[in-house]
C-alpha cells in the first residue's frame, strides 16, 4: 500500500509491529517433583558424616538409629521404603514416650540418650534440605524440651570401699614370664595399670582406652594432653602409683605398638597399623574393672573410680575450679550440680569456721 502526499513524494507506512505468540509451555518447563532418599539411605550418609565425631558419640548415634528404626517399624513403617519427607512433627515426642513405655519410666535418662542421637540425626536432615517444607525441625525440639522437662542429675553415692579394687589387684602376684603364663603375667599387669590410672587420674574410660604410648612417653610423663569427651582437650595428671605400673606393663610387653593398652587375647589376630587393631576398647575396660570388682567384693565401675578420686580431692581442700578442670567438665554447673553435697558440706565447715554467736559479737564489741 502506498500513501500519496499532496508534494507529490511517496512514502512506505510503517509495518505494523507484530505480537508473538506465546510458546506452548513445555513438558520440561515443569520443575519435577522433588525426590527425597529414603531412611535407610538417609541414616546412611549421616553415619558416613560422623566420622568427625569422637568414636563414643559415633557409637551412642548409631545406637539410637537403631532404637529409632525399631520404633518406626513397630509403628508399621519400613524405613527401606519410608522417604524422609514422611517424617511427622511428632516424631520426636512419640519416640520418647515409645522409649518410656520399653524402658520403663525409671530410665528416662537412657531415653534422652537415645533421643539425643535422633536429634542429631533430624538435624542433619533440615541442614540438607531433607525434611519436608512445612516441617519445623524448631518447632519438634520446642514441643520435645516441653515433653521431657529437666532431668535432675543423680548425684553419685560412692562408698570408700570402692578403693579396695585397686588394693586387690595391686596385691595380686604376679606370673613368671614364661611359656603360657606369659598372656597371664602381661594381662595383669595391664589390669592393675588400667584399674591404677582410672583411680590416679579420674579418666573416664573412653579417654583411657584412647591413650597411646606417646601420650605418656613410656610412662615416664607426670602428665599429659588428652582429648576427652566433646573433643576438648585437657591435661591429666599421673601419680607414683599409675607411673609404676604403666612403666611395669610396658616393659613386659617388650613391642613397639602405639596403643598403651592393648589385648592379650588369642584371638587378636594379626596387628595391623602400628598394633591398633590391638587396641583395647572402652567395654573391655568396663570389663576388666567390673569383673575385679566382684573379686574385691565391690560393685563398681570405671565412673565410680574417677567420682571417688574426685570426691577424694574435694575433701582434701580442692576447689570445684579445679576440679572442673581436671575432669574435663565443660561448664562450673557440671561440677557443682554432681557434687553439690560436697561443696555444701565445705560450706558447713566454712559457716562453722567463721561464724561468732550474738554473744561473741556482744563481748567483742564490748572490749573496743
Amino acid at each position: 500500500m502506498v500513501c500519496t502526499m499532496r508534494n507529490d513524494e511517496t512514502v512506505t507506512p510503517p509495518m505494523r509491529r507484530l505480537r508473538a505468540r506465546p510458546r506452548p509451555r513445555q513438558a520440561a518447563d515443569v520443575p519435577a517433583p522433588r525426590a527425597y532418599p529414603t531412611l535407610a539411605t538417609a541414616s546412611a550418609t549421616f553415619g558416613a558424616s560422623l566420622v568427625a565425631k569422637s568414636p563414643r558419640t559415633a557409637e551412642n548415634y548409631r545406637s539410637a538409629l537403631a532404637r529409632f528404626t525399631e520404633y518406626l517399624r513397630d509403628h508399621g513403617h519400613d524405613p527401606v521404603v519410608m522417604s524422609t519427607d514422611q517424617i511427622e512433627a511428632t516424631v520426636l515426642e512419640a519416640f520418647y514416650i515409645w522409649l518410656l513405655d520399653h524402658h520403663g519410666r525409671d530410665h528416662k535418662r537412657t531415653a534422652v540418650t537415645y533421643l539425643s542421637g535422633v536429634r542429631a540425626f533430624l538435624s542433619y536432615l533440615d541442614r540438607h534440605d531433607q525434611l519436608h517444607a512445612s516441617l519445623s525441625y524448631e518447632r519438634m525440639k520446642a514441643g520435645l524440651r516441653d515433653l521431657v522437662g529437666r532431668l535432675p542429675y543423680p548425684t553419685p553415692r560412692i562408698d570408700d570401699a570402692i578403693a579396695r579394687v585397686v588394693m586387690y589387684v595391686t596385691d595380686l602376684p604376679v606370673p613368671p614370664p614364661h611359656g603360657k603364663l606369659d598372656q597371664a603375667r602381661l594381662t595383669l599387669l595391664r589390669d592393675r595399670a588400667i584399674i591404677t590410672t582410672l583411680y590416679g587420674t579420674a579418666l573416664r574410660r573412653a579417654e583411657l582406652a584412647s591413650l597411646t604410648r606417646a601420650d605418656v612417653a613410656d610412662g615416664r610423663l607426670r602428665e599429659a594432653i588428652i582429648t576427652g569427651k566433646g573433643g576438648k582437650e585437657r591435661i591429666v595428671f599421673f601419680d607414683e602409683p599409675s607411673l609404676a605400673a604403666i612403666q611395669a606393663y610396658l616393659a613386659a610387653r617388650n613391642d613397639t605398638y602405639r596403643p598403651l593398652f592393648l589385648r592379650h587375647d588369642d584371638a587378636r589376630g594379626a596387628p595391623q597399623r602400628g598394633g591398633e587393631t590391638y587396641r583395647l576398647s572402652g567395654h573391655a575396660i568396663w570389663t576388666i574393672v567390673t569383673t575385679y570388682g566382684r573379686h574385691a567384693g565391690v560393685e563398681l565401675t570405671p565412673h565410680h573410680l574417677r567420682h571417688l578420686r574426685a570426691r577424694v580431692l574435694l575433701n582434701r581442700g580442692m576447689s570445684l575450679s579445679l576440679l572442673q578442670d581436671l575432669l574435663g567438665h565443660s561448664s562450673p554447673d557440671t561440677t557443682k550440680r554432681i557434687y553439690a553435697q560436697h561443696s555444701q558440706a565445705h560450706l558447713r565447715q566454712a559457716v562453722a569456721q567463721y561464724s561468732l554467736s550474738a554473744e561473741e559479737v556482744v563481748a567483742r564489741q564490748t572490749t573496743r
